[in-house]
């Protein structure tokens, strides 16, 4: 239809993020290397990234985000996690793509349409570690408590990933998962990605959203949000200043990267980062 929009729910924004990894894993000195982008995006995802000319200035970050998740991973199953637990997984390939030990198990929980997609690019692709996918509505509580209680019982240490997902929550609803995942003992890392009340403003004006999932969560106290619900923030770190490490800053923002790692938002200073929950500590 010729008014149909342009992202029409959250899993084209997947095949549109999607793009980035591919552009990213094509240069000579990448930072991380995802050889099933390409073909996962798809037509429709090359399409929204061409219409997307103001979001693909901020393609650094995109780059910055993928690059802080997969340090996290690596440090998380070299310290002894036996189980993550990647919910809203969309077209994520890390099981394929990094270096995992075999003996690691890898849940990925989402709609059953992006997962139906994603397997049938992938084909006959090998996981380097056990992978389970499960088909699932987040949204549904009752049943979402119920897979984490099946997770949490064979788990002597998990890890919980929500790359891209909490910007789409109402704070209840983001209030609601932090209180279930936390009553599963062995659920004791959470990595999470945020942005400040102000950058949300800003990428709401800038960028295109889907119908069906605006942009909602921007939480004013940053990581700490997370703390009432026994989620305490271990470690904070910034997008803005893994994109400097890895030489993806525009010229224009070198400058702020010289500027002290801030943990939370301050003021209305955009700001986003990636944020190591840890319990029990």
């Amino acid at each position: 239809m010729a008014d149909e929009p342009l992202i029409r729910d959250v899993s084209d924004t997947a095949r549109w993020m999607a793009v980035y990894r591919a552009q990213e894993t094509e240069r000579p000195d990448a930072a991380f290397r995802d050889p099933y982008a390409r073909a996962l995006a798809g037509a429709r995802g090359e399409a929204i990234a061409r219409a997307m000319t103001t979001a693909a200035e901020h393609a650094w970050s995109f780059t910055a985000r993928t690059y802080l998740f997969d340090r996290y991973v690596t440090r998380l199953v070299k310290h002894g996690v036996d189980l993550i637990v990647n919910l809203a997984a969309g077209l994520d390939t890390r099981p394929y793509r990094m270096a995992l030990p075999p003996s690691l198990r890898w849940v990925e929980v989402d709609l059953p349409d992006i997962l139906d997609y994603k397997e049938s690019v992938l084909g006959d692709a090998k996981p380097a570690c056990a992978l389970e996918r499960v088909r699932l509505d987040l949204s549904n509580a009752d049943a979402r408590l119920g897979l984490f209680e099946r997770l949490g019982r064979d788990s002597k240490l998990a890890a919980i990933l929500t790359e891209g997902l909490l910007i789409y929550l109402m704070p209840h609803d983001v209030s609601a998962l932090a209180a279930d995942l936390a009553q599963q003992p062995p659920f004791r890392h959470w990595v999470v990605d945020l942005v400040s009340p102000s950058l949300l403003d800003m990428m709401r004006s800038q960028t295109m959203q889907a119908p069906t999932a605006p942009y909602l969560f921007a939480p004013a106290e940053g990581p700490r949000f997370f703390t009432r619900y026994g989620w305490p923030p271990a470690e904070v770190r910034t997008l803005l200043k893994a994109a400097s490490k890895i030489g993806r800053l525009p010229l224009m923002m070198r400058a702020f990267a010289w500027l002290p790692e801030a943990d939370a938002p301050r003021g209305n200073v955009p700001w986003s980062a990636v944020c190591l929950l840890t319990r029990g500590q």
